[in-house]
């Protein structure tokens, strides 16, 4: 994938995170535990990545994890869900050049996925299917694997500066208004949340 092709990066939250987010940017799943917040990460999910260490790197519970875009199976869940009210969080793509930024190539999780040193792991994703609208496919192989890479994901250790937040997407004006009243620009996108 050309960096050229990266405008920004997601971030995908409960909206009651908003102010600490907006005060202490975002922080890694295992520095998250330390402070009151809600989550709608799928517990099986999480279970996978307990424990798992990136290569040469940290835990994978030890980095922030960005999709290079939130239409994907993980939001199509939560589209299916009753979850608290979500905001996807737009990140500036500088993040790329972060030092020890990892770039995965479908979702970490997933036992086949490999990481590469960002942003030079760029070149090991196919932008086609990490951008694709779609990972639908009647071949179940193919079907899985298109859904592990349309969730390739970039890692940041331990926490991602308020600096990098370029603003939000939102479903109504409800998380527009969220937004606001936190200093974060807030557009509605209803696309992004399956709706």
């Amino acid at each position: 994938m050309e960096r050229s092709r990266v405008g920004e990066l997601h971030y995908i939250a409960p909206v009651v995170n908003l102010p600490s987010m907006a005060q202490w940017g975002l922080v890694s799943h295992n520095l998250a535990q330390k402070v009151r917040h809600a989550s709608v990460a799928a517990a099986e999910i999480q279970d996978r990545r307990t424990g798992k260490r990136v290569p040469q790197g940290l835990l994978l519970h030890d980095y922030v994890n960005l999709y290079f875009d939130a239409r994907n199976p993980m939001m199509s869940r939560l589209s299916n869900e009753a979850c608290p009210p979500i905001v996807v969080l737009r990140i500036d793509p500088s993040v790329l050049d972060l030092p020890n930024a990892i770039i995965a190539d479908g979702n970490a999780a997933a036992g086949n996925t490999r990481f590469h040193p960002s942003p030079q792991g760029l070149a090991h994703l196919d932008a086609d299917l990490v951008y694709a609208r779609w990972w639908t496919d009647n071949d179940r192989i193919i079907y899985w694997e298109k859904k592990r890479k349309r969730c390739a994901e970039v890692l940041i250790p331990q926490r991602v500066a308020v600096e990098f937040i370029k603003g939000a997407y939102v479903c109504d004006m409800h998380g527009t208004e969220a937004c606001q009243r936190l200093g974060i620009g807030g557009e509605v996108n209803n696309d992004i949340f399956f709706k």
